[in-house]
C-alpha cells in the first residue's frame, strides 16, 4: 500500500478520535492526528538525527531529530512506535520509554505526539524510501545551528525533552 492511502485516525481539538482517513487526504487538509516521536541516544547521550529523503510527504530532505511517523486507524501509540523504529531503523527489542505527549500545529501539520526515548547504537537499517542517512550528534551541535533545516515538529519535541532534563 502507498503510504498516502495509509488509513489513519483523525481527532478533533481534545484528541478524541473523530474518523478515519487516507494519510494523502490528513495531508491535504492538514487534519489533525496522532504522531509517534522517538529520540534515539547513543552511550555518550548523544541523539540520532535522520537526513530525510527528497520524495517525503512532508519537509523533504529536512534533518529529522527523532524517528517514528503517524498512528494508523487502530494503532496505539506504543505499538506505532515500535512499528516505525523497526521500519525505519531496524530497531527491534530495545525498550521504548515514553516521555510526555504533546500538541504541535502549524500551517502544514497538526499532531498530537507522544514522545520515546530509547538507547540504540546501531547498526541501523534504514528504509530507503523515507530516510537518506543518519548520524549522532550532540544536542550542542543541534542547538548551534549545525544541522538546517530541522524539521520544526521533531524540534519542539527535542526542545521540550531537553527542557525536562533528556
Amino acid at each position: 500500500m502507498a503510504s498516502g492511502d495509509e488509513i489513519v485516525t483523525i481527532v478533533d481539538a481534545t484528541n478524541r478520535p473523530v474518523g478515519d482517513q487516507p494519510r494523502r487526504l490528513m495531508r491535504e487538509r492538514n487534519l489533525p492526528h496522532r504522531a509517534t516521536y522517538i529520540f534515539v541516544f547513543d552511550l555518550e547521550g548523544r541523539v540520532l538525527v535522520q537526513r530525510r529523503t527528497a520524495t517525503k510527504d512532508l519537509y523533504p530532505g529536512y534533518y529529522d531529530l527523532a524517528a517514528g511517523g503517524v498512528v494508523a486507524a487502530g494503532e496505539s501509540f506504543e505499538a506505532c512506535a515500535e512499528r516505525e523504529a523497526f521500519e525505519e531503523l531496524g530497531i527491534r527489542e530495545t525498550p521504548l520509554v515514553r516521555r510526555f505527549d504533546f500538541y504541535f500545529g502549524n500551517q502544514h501539520a497538526r499532531c498530537f505526539g507522544r514522545a520515546f526515548i530509547c538507547v540504540h547504537e546501531g547498526p541501523f537499517t534504514l528504509q530507503a524510501e523515507e530516510i537518506e542517512s543518519v548520524r549522532f550528534h550532540s544536542a550542542r551541535e543541534i542547538a548551534d545551528g549545525l544541522l538546517a533545516p530541522i524539521t520544526p515538529d521533531s524540534r519542539y519535541a527535542f526542545d521540550r525533552l531537553m527542557n525536562e532534563g533528556g
